[in-house]
């Protein structure tokens, strides 16, 4: 299972690529350019011994996935179609709030989030475990969003949009990102067992991000900054 389609996906494509067939289902939070940029270089959506199955939950009719995906992939834009993809790829279309279950020992229960255009949060159930995907939102002026709890209630391990500091945060308003501060305490409201900052600020080095770890440490003890390569165990 994948979780949106930025350019970090590229490198695990070409991880894959010499393991066809694989079988593997691509959720998307939302279509921003930011979290599809890398799937026109994701090597095994080429391949049509691999099945890839990808989803998204935040368009509204006529827009599809295949079609905001189509006219991505389209010249003077990018000179390989979608099409090249139709031996390997399904799309599916679901309204945000459904219950989805893609293969038969894995349920997802879906919930919309704050964001421009739509988006889609994932609370990903298996095995016993929970994984709360909470990214891109932007959290409420008072309390928390009900819809950010639901999903990340009780989970083991809930990424969450940590944009911002919360300095930083009104200056950018209504952009539909939030706060790691926030992250911090959505994860204590919700009883998360880890909170994972994500979708970082890009103007901030790794100094910066090194001081957001520690400080995020510091307020809630287990909490952790996502970088790329990072491996966790449910």
């Amino acid at each position: 299972m994948i979780f949106d389609a930025g350019t970090g996906i590229r490198a695990f494509g070409s991880q894959l690529a010499g393991e066809a067939p694989v079988d593997l289902d691509l959720f998307f939070t939302h279509t921003h350019f930011d979290h599809v940029a890398g799937l026109p270089f994701f090597v095994p959506a080429f391949d049509p011994r691999n099945r890839l199955r990808l989803w998204a939950g935040h368009l509204s009719p006529p827009q599809t996935i295949q079609s905001v995906l189509c006219d991505m992939m389209i010249a003077p834009l990018f000179p390989v179609p979608l099409s090249a993809f139709y031996g390997s790829c399904t799309f599916n279309d679901f309204q945000c709030g459904a219950v989805l279950q893609p293969r038969p020992d894995i349920r997802i229960v879906t919930g919309p989030l704050n964001h421009p255009n739509g988006c889609c949060g994932y609370r990903v159930e298996f095995g016993g475990r929970v994984l709360a995907i909470v990214t891109d939102t932007e959290h409420l002026a008072e309390g928390h969003d009900d819809a950010v709890l639901e999903l990340a209630r009780g989970a083991d391990v809930m990424v969450y949009d940590g944009m911002y500091t919360d300095a930083a945060y009104p200056k950018h308003v209504g952009w539909g990102h939030s706060t790691w501060q926030q992250g911090c305490r959505v994860a204590e409201a919700a009883g998360v067992g880890r909170a994972v900052i994500f979708h970082h600020e890009p103007n901030h080095d790794d100094v910066i991000m090194d001081g957001i770890a520690v400080a995020a440490e510091e307020m809630r003890p287990g909490t952790l900054v996502a970088f790329e390569g990072m491996v966790l165990e449910l």
